[in-house]
């Protein structure tokens, strides 16, 4: 064989072998890629084959499939829509999945392993594979209050009720929000409308504020400071400064109490630290946590979940932080819930029921059970400690200096009968925080000797007040309505 031939032979042998592998490659190693693909219409179509299982809250549906006359055979719906969006999410052909539409997905779709024995029956008996539900912890009378109060004024914010002693999302409420519906059309248009609609309406409003977007505590970050604080040695009886303006440690900015108020009755340099947290006196909360110091107060952030692991409810919720604290003053300023301090709604909503359980935090959870196509339930979300937070000695004094901060607390909606504990927030925030509309907080449990329901509220910019808005204003009243349906509906702690 001459050497020309050969070598013909020798690239002829190269460009099988590459053929052979490139072959391969695509039906071994790339094959779970192309197949879950959303790209891939064969996808679509057998995805679409079958019905979607059941997302419900009590008895009351919020997500399901029904029989359609297109090739696609099955039809997305949402019967409550925009109030229960942040809950269920959506289910898309364009835009994919989000809330419990994605994180159960493999319940929903009949693929979990929890459903094994129900796809053997299906198997043998012939019938096609069918889904599990999900049923939530959603209380779906919470959930109207909490929605109608938000969306009545136009509030842009979120609600996340808890029940502190299992850790059960009682309401998840994120406005302004939308109507899943329209995004899981079959027309392709109907979706692309949609998606555009709402995004032009507002960029944030398919996001879930509850647990997506994070934000300056304000004052109710003060509940923090007094964990810190009590674990070394303070009482509510420790004097603490009530000026109504002190200068920053080491810099010559000045710090200031709400419009400028001296902290307490008279005129005394000096207030009990109840008093200062009742008052929710600047000055006096951001001297605490210089006192306290670094390694102490991030270890009391961190005991009630603030930078720690990702938390999955099953959602994924975005990271609380404290943020930095090179020094003394940013320590003061964080102190009071503002430089870099970001908490999610609901981990503000865990600091209160953590409080109200005797300081022992539990695992949020949203999902209540797992039901088997034929409704039996085949899983159930036992109650998760995360852990001692802070000594149950320290919650019960912090509950008692709440109920003093309740008092001092504006706003309609008091529960005749039932006490409170609450701490109120006006978190300054934006490129010129003086000329922007605070974001206004409140956190609270209810009733404060046996809880039953932990809440944490925040409307964004001041709400229907502006500047002139406070935590007690704008976003106590919301809370209270929310409390009072859950001590209504005979909510257990």
């Amino acid at each position: 064989m001459n050497t020309p031939i050969r070598r013909l032979g020798v690239v002829g042998m190269i460009l099988i072998l590459a053929l052979l592998a490139n072959l391969t490659w695509v039906q071994v190693v790339e094959a779970p890629g192309l197949r879950t693909d959303a790209r891939n219409p064969r996808l679509l179509i057998a995805e679409y084959s079958k019905p979607r299982g059941q997302i419900s809250a009590d008895g009351m549906l919020l997500a399901s499939s029904t029989p359609t006359s297109d090739s696609l055979k099955y039809l997305r719906q949402y019967p409550n829509g925009a109030e229960y969006a942040p809950v269920t999410g959506y289910f898309s052909q364009l835009y994919g999945s989000t809330g419990l539409e994605r994180a159960s997905d493999a319940v929903l779709n009949g693929s979990d392993d929890r459903l094994l024995f129900h796809r053997i029956s299906d198997l043998v008996s012939g019938r096609d594979p069918t889904p599990g539900n999900v049923v939530t912890t959603i209380d779906p009378h919470m959930q109207d209050v909490a929605y109608q109060d938000m969306t009545s004024k136009g509030y842009s914010g979120a609600v996340v009720a808890i029940q502190p002693s299992t850790g059960a999302i009682l309401a998840m409420v994120s406005t302004p929000s939308f109507d899943p519906a329209p995004l899981a059309s079959h027309d392709a248009a109907v979706q692309k409308k949609a998606w555009t609609d709402d995004n032009a309406a507002n960029p944030t409003t398919l996001l879930n504020r509850a647990i997506s977007q994070t934000y300056p505590p304000g004052s109710t970050f003060k509940l923090v400071d007094l964990a810190a604080a009590l674990q070394d040695g303070y009482t509510p009886d420790t004097a603490v400064t009530a000026e109504n303006r002190i200068t920053l440690p080491g810099t010559t900015t000045t710090l200031e109490n709400y419009n400028g108020e001296h902290c307490g009755p008279g005129s005394g340099t000096q207030v009990p630290l109840s008093e200062a947290l009742a008052r929710s006196c600047n000055t006096a909360f951001a001297t605490v946590a210089d006192q306290v110091g670094v390694d102490k107060l991030r270890a009391a952030a961190q005991a009630f979940g603030i930078d720690g692991p990702t938390q999955q409810i099953p959602q994924t919720v975005a990271g609380s932080t404290l943020g930095d604290l090179p020094d003394a003053a940013a320590l003061a300023q964080s102190g009071i819930g503002q430089r870099d301090v970001r908490l999610t709604p609901l981990q503000n909503a865990e600091i209160a029921a953590t409080i109200a359980n005797g300081g022992v935090r539990m695992a949020p959870h949203l999902i209540k059970e797992i039901d088997g196509p034929d409704l039996s339930v085949i899983d159930t979300t036992a109650p998760e400690q995360l852990g001692q937070a802070i000594p149950a000695t320290v919650a019960g004094t912090i509950r008692d200096m709440m109920i003093g901060s309740e008092q001092f607390t504006t706003g309609h909606g008091s529960i005749p009968g039932v006490t409170i504990a609450s701490k109120t927030g006006t978190a300054e925030h934006g490129v010129d925080s003086k000329t922007t509309p605070p974001h206004t907080w409140y956190s609270a449990f209810a009733p404060a000797a046996n809880p039953t329901v932990a809440i944490s509220v925040i409307v964004e910019d001041g709400g229907h007040l502006g500047d002139a808005a406070t935590g007690g204003s704008v976003a106590s009243p919301i809370a209270r309505d929310v409390m009072a349906a859950a001590l209504a509906d005979g909510v257990n702690g």
